[in-house]
């Protein structure tokens, strides 16, 4: 499903694939936020850059974010203070007001029309036990000269449009409806929903934090912009082109990164933006953090329902925004995040998201529907810098923890100074190359290797008995012979098989009721249910 931001955008430009070899000074592979936006620094200066994408330039994560700028990443200051020191933390608050500013500038002297807004950005708490939590925060992010400031109930909007009579009323108004969405009812599965929205809605927030000029902006229009920016400026940009290897020559002055096609692109500068790291070693970043799948949906309504972006602090994770919609507006509710390849039943997460929409608003149209993946550090701090201490003159940029809207301009900054050979007060912060607790033990032993050949697996027939316990749109694992086998059935009966080892690391992947895919539980791979990868960090589809 398109996010509204894609679909936004009516008339695209495409890039060709690269099909032959080319040599050039930096190469960036990763078209979203953090890849055009260093590709847009960098075409400031005389220096050949290339960019590639697997796919379409911004239509993965960048594309479906919630698309708030800002330098309130949930109750982060106290656990900053707590762990790294006061200076850290005064470090990173600053750097990512410095980001609004930079956006916005980028905007404002490149004439892009992309919704661009300041509003006040808030994390709030329902429950009476987080109320110290919030005021710790508030007092953390002050400690260091920052400005946060402490907001009661009546002081916060989204209070003032919830009625009390939603409850007893409002779910008998909860039928969604929409031109781009097939028409539903949820009281399909109401005992499920009402069970676990008990302890959400109504929706009132008993204290919150409020960050003054905070912004929201539409990233698909802006990073196309962006794009075509750069383009225009000689940077050579690509798209449908997917780098699968990476080795060195010349005495490791070049890289040579190896796409799909065969075709190779030597450079001297490698930035790697694709969001999850594609290479493993060195670096290994699988070791370092996890993905996480975050739901969306927008509700059409006629009027703007509240000033303000919001947060909550507990979970599950709530986060609400407005947006321009012609001469109405969408209301934008995004949560109920989960980590990639959890066994757990999604199939509601979308129902949850509607129902927190028809709290605030009963009479809205339910318009768009959409999930993304987003990569969470242990340490809760982006990795940015240096790929790896045996890899001179390559870049990374990952681990945005949800907040890669800011921090992908952050990312692009300090990347393009190491590249100039220029000091960036804010790069020892997320330095790349530092060295956290490995992941927790599970992780690593849910990797299992392949220990079929491919050959074998593709002979292999289904018994008819497995088959005929399968449920039609129903996916699962079966063993076949002594090997696993991963089986989807369509509406129609039709007979998918994949081997459920990602190509990835080897894990084994897991069933996604909700979208219809194989997820990978260890590092957020994600794949078709006829195999074709959607989500990397792999660069193969399934056999």
């Amino acid at each position: 499903m398109k996010s509204y931001w894609i679909d936004s955008v009516k008339e695209n430009i495409e890039y060709k694939k690269l099909e032959e070899n080319i040599k050039t000074d930096i190469c960036i592979i990763g078209g979203g936020l953090t890849g055009v936006t260093t590709a847009y620094n960098l075409s400031k200066y005389e220096i050949k850059t290339v960019l590639i994408d697997k796919g379409k330039i911004g239509m993965q994560t960048s594309g479906n974010s919630t698309a708030k700028i800002t330098s309130q990443h949930g109750l982060i200051y106290k656990y900053l203070i707590d762990s790294k020191g006061r200076d850290f933390a005064r470090k990173y608050y600053e750097v990512n007001e410095e980001a609004i500013k930079n956006i916005k500038n980028i905007i404002d002297s490149e004439n892009i029309d992309c919704e661009f807004e300041y509003q006040p950005s808030y994390v709030f708490t329902q429950k009476i036990q987080d109320v110290e939590k919030i005021k710790d925060e508030v007092e953390a992010v002050n400690s260091f000269g920052g400005n946060a400031k402490l907001v009661e109930a009546h002081d916060i909007p989204i209070n003032k449009i919830v009625g009390e009579e939603f409850v007893e009323k409002g779910n008998e108004k909860l039928k969604i409806s929409g031109d781009n969405i097939e028409k539903e009812n949820l009281n399909l599965e109401r005992d499920i929903i009402k069970e676990r929205m008990k302890q959400i809605l109504p929706i009132k927030a008993m204290t919150g934090i409020k960050f003054e000029n905070q912004a929201q902006y539409n990233p698909y229009k802006f990073i196309t912009a962006l794009t075509k920016i750069c383009h225009d400026s000689g940077v050579q940009i690509y798209e449908n082109t997917k780098a699968i290897d990476v080795d060195t020559e010349d005495n490791d002055e070049y890289y040579v990164v190896t796409l799909d096609n065969g075709c190779k692109i030597k450079t001297k500068y490698l930035v790697v933006a694709t969001k999850y790291p594609i290479f493993n070693i060195p670096g290994f970043y699988f070791m370092k953090m996890y993905q996480s799948t975050s739901y969306a949906i927008a509700m059409q309504t006629k009027q703007r329902l509240f000033e303000g972006m919001y947060i909550n602090s507990e979970e599950p994770t709530i986060s609400l925004r407005t947006a321009k919609y012609g001469d109405e507006y969408l209301l934008i509710v995004v949560g109920f995040d989960h980590k990639t390849g959890a066994e757990i039943d999604l199939s509601n997460s979308y129902k949850y998201l509607e129902e927190i929409a028809k709290n605030l608003y009963p009479d809205g149209k339910i318009k768009y529907r959409w999930n993304t993946e987003d990569c969470i550090t242990l340490d809760k701090i982006p990795y940015i810098g240096e790929y790896s201490k045996m890899w001179e003159n390559a870049f990374v940029a990952t681990g945005f923890n949800k907040w890669g809207v800011t921090t992908s301009n952050i990312a692009a900054r300090i990347i393009t100074d190491k590249i100039l050979g220029e000091k960036n007060e804010y790069a020892e912060i997320f330095k790349s190359t530092r060295l956290e607790p490995v992941k927790n033990i599970k992780e690593v032993t849910n990797m299992v290797k392949e220990s079929v050949n491919s050959l074998v697996f593709k002979k292999l027939e289904i018994p008819q008995e497995e088959a005929n316990q399968i449920q039609e749109d129903e996916g699962k694992i079966v063993e076949v012979n002594g090997q696993k086998i991963g089986i989807y059935k369509d509406k129609n009966g039709q007979i998918y098989k994949i081997n459920p080892v990602c190509k990835h690391l080897g894990c084994e992947l897991s069933w996604n009721n909700l979208d219809k895919t194989w997820d990978c539980p260890c590092h957020g791979s994600r794949y078709d249910y006829m195999g074709n990868l959607i989500y990397g960090p792999s660069v193969k589809d399934l056999e």
